[in-house]
């Protein structure tokens, strides 16, 4: 894993997949224009949608996702409501099993991390595949995707990752710390941080839960036991953990992102990401990981929230708002990099990112699964 690390560092690595997504760029402006109306059968399925009235969406405890989903969609698709469920992703998925296993079908399309889907609604055969739902060349068609298209269930059918990126999940209060501190995951272990840190619980799927299964693959168990000891606050109210570090109550958080301190950022309060770190980062497809449920109540409907979803627009709409970079090459990720989250498209060759991603149906068993179960010894 280091000498991976090393490697993605070196000039030669960088400068081949800047050129790598360069050409896929050209291939992308060679194509078909980018249209979201002008096809009969989409028109019908349109027209169909808006008969079924609304679609129901479960999404991440992110406002700004919320906010930019509802303009997005409802100004690209007036007569079809857009109901959003927010909530973490393991509380959404509860929700949903709950429902389907009550005979209720109220929710259509879930996005979010990979564990608890994984866990939940692909282990108890919840989900449909995705791919028969992607009706518009610009959604359908590989050449729009970096890395073509990307799954993270072993069948490759029923998750599809629309982001892939570099993901940072040390972050920090510039005026109680100096980056240079924290230069590899061993200085966590230093007594002079013991009571200070605050991590999102890693007993409970999302992104705390994919860091701690990332510390278990790279530094093992007993690095684990001794980041336990260092009595960090748990919790999983993402807004008040990322507060705590924002107004300096804490110094550093383990588990947190760009979109949980996107607000605070907005608000000039000193919290950033630790960029270099030894060890390294995992990659990842974050929240960015879409399917659709079984048997949906408005099928029509879904579908054209699914391929507005994956547009140009709608992709540009989840970007912004998380942080979180797509895969789609017509869509501006550089920026991302400033927050934390450096796209895969521009650092990484989709055989590298395979090599890195902590959020595949086949990592999640063997090593966030695992995980998870250590976390609760530790953490009770």
């Amino acid at each position: 894993m280091r000498a991976c690390n090393r490697t993605l560092n070196k000039i030669a690595t960088i400068f081949f997949a800047f050129s790598f997504a360069a050409q896929c760029l050209i291939d992308v402006a060679d194509a078909e224009p980018v249209k979201l109306a002008g096809q009969p059968d989409w028109e019908k399925t349109v027209e169909s949608a808006k008969k079924e009235g609304r679609v129901v969406v479960s999404i991440p405890t992110s406002a700004e996702l919320r906010k930019e989903l509802e303009s997005g969609f409802q100004k690209a698709f007036p007569g079809i409501e857009l109901e959003l469920n927010v909530a973490r992703g393991a509380s959404n998925i509860n929700k949903i099993v709950e429902e389907r296993n009550a005979g209720v079908r109220d929710m259509d399309v879930h996005i979010g991390g990979t564990s608890s889907i994984v866990t939940g609604l692909l282990a108890q055969n919840h989900l449909e595949p995705v791919m028969p739902i992607m009706l518009l060349p610009e959604v359908r068609d590989a050449k729009y995707w970096w890395g073509g298209h990307l799954w993270a269930d072993n069948a490759k059918r029923f998750i599809y990752g629309f982001t892939a990126y570099m993901t940072e999940t040390i972050w920090y209060n510039s005026t109680l710390v100096k980056p240079e501190q924290i230069s590899s995951w061993d200085n966590l272990l230093d007594t002079k941080w013991k009571g200070k840190m605050v991590i999102l619980d890693p007993r409970s799927p999302g992104s705390g839960e994919s860091t701690w299964a990332f510390l278990l693959r790279t530094k093992g168990e007993p690095y684990l036991n001794k980041l336990a000891a260092q009595e960090m606050t748990v919790g999983r109210n993402l807004r008040q953990l990322g507060e705590v570090v924002a107004r300096g109550k804490a110094p550093l958080s383990i588990g947190l992102s760009y979109y949980t301190y996107q607000p605070f950022i907005k608000a000039g309060l000193p919290v950033k990401p630790i960029s270099v770190i030894k060890e390294g980062y995992y990659a990842a497809s974050g929240s960015g990981n879409l399917v659709v449920l079984k048997n949906s109540a408005r099928p029509n409907a879904t579908k054209v929230f699914v391929n507005w979803l994956l547009s140009k627009d709608g992709q540009t709409a989840v970007t912004k708002a998380l942080g979180q970079p797509t895969r789609r090459f017509d869509v501006d990720t550089r920026w991302t990099r400033e927050f934390g989250h450096t796209s895969a498209k521009e650092v990484l060759t989709p055989e590298k990112y395979n090599e890195l991603e902590n959020g595949s149906e086949e990592v999640v068993l063997k090593y966030r699964k695992p995980a998870m179960q250590l976390a609760e010894k530790l953490f009770q």
